[in-house]
């Protein structure tokens, strides 16, 4: 039989968790944790949920990335790992057992940063424009401002569960990425051999110029010679 809720000790109000997460997470836990959290605050009235209700989240179409095909013995083997660190536990439904996470507790997570947490483990990666477009239906943001608040909040516990990323060529705005899979190395860190600079993008297209200019001359030299040995006949 099922067990209920494990004990756990009493929250008090504006305490926050000083245990986080036992290790690095494994990406199907990860996407697990992440649908659990997702249909808590979206669809309560089908939470918590089945392992089947479980793996349609997990291989859901939209809103995922990646998109992953999942069978039922990866998440159900996910939820028992996850279980044996208190992060998930089953609870007994009328006809079957139905899984609910423990992160609220866990995490010590308000509600902002639950959203956050919940888009980061469901999306990667994201910049706090996105997450604050795609949190609208868990947490309604007041503004830019109060997004990035709350990811520095993340980022400056003791144990921090996201880590700000170098700005990408390209974006006004540097990305923000969970920390449930481990530390992340830094972006384009392993793109240059050691001891070298990577060239800048217009040295390498001024480069590609020089080439095609190089062959436009060659292939013009070679048709005046063509055009010179037929007027000879």
């Amino acid at each position: 039989m099922l067990s209920s809720h494990p004990a756990t000790h009493a929250i008090i109000p504006g305490w926050r968790c000083a245990i986080r997460l036992p290790r690095a997470l494994d990406p199907v836990e990860i996407r697990v944790l992440g649908c659990l959290l997702e249909k808590q605050q979206t669809t309560p009235e089908y939470y918590p949920l089945t392992l089947n209700a479980l793996v349609g989240a997990c291989n859901q179409k939209s809103n995922r990335e990646p998109v992953v095909e999942l069978a039922a013995a990866e998440v159900g083997a996910a939820l028992e790992r996850l279980r044996a660190d208190v992060l998930v536990w089953a609870v007994e439904g009328a006809r079957v057992a139905r899984w609910e996470h423990n992160l609220d507790r866990r995490l010590g997570l308000d509600a902002g940063a639950k959203a956050l947490i919940t888009v980061l483990l469901l999306r990667g990666p994201q910049t706090p424009g996105e997450l604050r477009a795609r949190t609208e239906r868990l947490h309604a943001f007041a503004s830019l401002a109060e997004v990035e608040a709350a990811l520095g909040r993340l980022a400056a516990d003791a144990e921090p569960l996201v880590v700000e990323l170098g700005r990408e060529p390209g974006r006004k705005e540097s990305r923000w990425a969970h920390l449930a899979g481990g530390e992340i190395a830094a972006p384009g860190a392993h793109s240059a051999a050691p001891g070298t600079a990577a060239p800048p993008p217009h040295d390498a297209l001024a480069e590609r110029v020089a080439r095609l200019e190089s062959r436009v001359a060659e292939l013009t030299s070679l048709l005046d010679r063509l055009r010179a040995s037929l007027g000879e006949r």
